[in-house]
């Protein structure tokens, strides 16, 4: 149980790796994340499919972009961390 729950973290790790580097850098196409990220090409393009169904960033010609909205994003994302993490501290407890 425990490897599982670190290979989901590893990957939202990663998603939010990606994400920061589009923010940044946009637009930016997957070879030039995989070097900005040092996350494999094939990495990057499933973070990027993943970020884009869940609506935070855009594919363009020129590369992918931040959805318009992307600061209300983030700022759910680190309260919805923030949780998980208090979370975590409740259970240490039991």
């Amino acid at each position: 149980m425990i490897e599982r729950l670190e290979r989901q973290l590893g990957k939202e790790k990663r998603d939010l790796q990606i994400l920061d580097a589009v923010i940044r850098e946009h637009p930016i196409g997957i070879v030039k994340l995989a070097q900005e990220t040092d996350v494999p090409q094939h990495k990057v393009r499933y973070s990027l499919r993943m970020l884009e169904n869940d609506g935070l960033i855009e594919a363009t010609p020129q590369g992918a972009i931040p959805t318009d909205d992307i600061a209300s994003d983030v700022e759910t994302i680190n309260r919805g961390i923030d949780d998980l993490i208090a979370r975590l501290h409740e259970l240490e407890s039991l």
